[in-house]
């Protein structure tokens, strides 16, 4: 391949609005576009050939409480790929020649028709999807799609056991692409395995809540996610939501601090504030592809496997717990995997249960949490 010309790569943190069926995705998708042709346009010297969106940006997500949504609601949202939605993204890539990456996607499969996946998608300048990326890391406590691990043996039947297929990279014009999405980026795991992989560009469509840490002084969203692009020497751009228009959340729910960061782990640009915005930033493969020839502080050149195979030897959050047959129905369904965690965890030693618990009193402590919440309306029994 030839040499890669520098770029401009766009960050779109817009106001989602919360779908609640198909015809409402193209309210948003509707705004979408003109963001697009604002941010092509602008940034006309340099061409604009990538742009990300956040997590959930098509449909919107329900979490815990009054707002939230069972199976049955989401699938109401729920779209394929390739299909109409996407399709509409498609023709913004041919009319401009660029590649649009998103997550979130509230997706229904053929061969498991009875749930949803969080799906991650990146489609290229002829319009067509050239990747798709099921969400790995779905929190048990707020993420009802199902994750490839909740039914890794029948998944890995119908799309690969093999971490090229579960962590897609693919070799492009503008360089080597990945996407991960939200909770993904919390722990190591995920950007390794694109790093592995050869990802230089890593789309992140997060929809991160200012629980989970998104401003100063806790950004757990920034720290982490520089610490991803530089452990992995690739850049890394980060989209989250600006508003949200939902009843049961605060219009700052997710609130902004979309960011780009390089394969140093520099942040290039950021967005912090929560109100819809677009960031740009230069991408140039060439110099990251030049940093990476460096052996003095080359995050792979020193990784030593061989005294870490213990810690994933055994499973931690169990596989196969929703089957073919068995989807998760709502966010309570999802903790039943956190129980067994916490039964690891404490029993082995790692954690330390708090005075006057035992270890084996951790699960059923979550336990009664997730029974008063079902009967005091804070959480969906059914």
């Amino acid at each position: 391949m030839g040499k890669i010309d520098k770029y401009t790569a766009l960050v779109v943190q817009p106001e989602v609005y919360v779908a609640e069926t198909k015809d409402d995705i193209y309210k948003n998708l509707e705004r979408y576009c003109k963001l697009i042709d604002f941010g092509v346009g602008y940034f006309y010297e340099r061409p604009v050939r990538l742009i990300v969106f956040p997590e959930y940006f098509l449909q919107g997500v329900t979490t815990p409480g009054k707002g939230e949504d069972g199976l049955e609601a989401f699938m109401k949202k729920a779209i394929t790929i390739p299909g109409p939605e996407l399709d509409v993204l498609g023709e913004k890539c041919k009319e401009y020649g660029i590649y649009i990456a998103g997550g979130g996607v509230v997706e229904q499969v053929p061969e498991f028709p009875d749930r949803w996946f969080n799906t991650a998608f990146i489609i290229g300048p002829d319009g067509k999807v050239i990747l798709r990326y099921h969400k790995w890391h779905i929190p048990a406590s707020i993420g009802l799609g199902t994750s490839p691990h909740d039914m890794l043996d029948d998944y890995n039947k119908v799309f690969g056991d093999s971490i090229k297929t579960r962590f897609p990279v693919v070799d492009t014009d503008i360089g080597k692409l990945g996407t991960m999405t939200c909770h993904d980026g919390a722990t190591p795991e995920v950007s390794r395995a694109l790093g592995f992989n050869g990802v230089e560009v890593i789309c992140h469509p997060g929809a991160i809540q200012e629980v989970e840490g998104v401003s100063e002084p806790w950004d757990f969203w920034m720290f982490t996610r520089r610490t991803r692009a530089h452990d992995n020497m690739c850049y890394l751009l980060g989209s989250n939501w600006g508003q949200v228009h939902y009843d049961y959340y605060p219009k700052a729910f997710c609130p902004g601090n979309s960011m780009i960061i390089d394969y140093t782990g520099m942040v290039l640009r950021k967005a912090p504030y929560p109100t819809e915005q677009i960031i740009a930033a230069t991408i140039d493969i060439e110099a990251l592809r030049d940093h990476r020839t460096i052996a003095n502080h080359n995050m792979w050149i020193d990784v030593r496997t061989e005294g870490f195979r213990e810690m994933y030897e055994n499973s931690i959050y169990p596989p196969n717990l929703f089957p073919p047959g068995k989807p998760p129905r709502t966010l309570a369904d999802k903790m039943e995997g956190a129980k067994t965690v916490l039964n690891t965890l404490y029993g082995r030693g790692q954690f330390m249960p708090p005075h006057e618990y035992s270890a084996a009193d951790m699960p059923k402590l979550l336990e009664e949490r997730i029974r008063y919440a079902q009967e005091s309306g804070r959480l969906r029994k059914e």
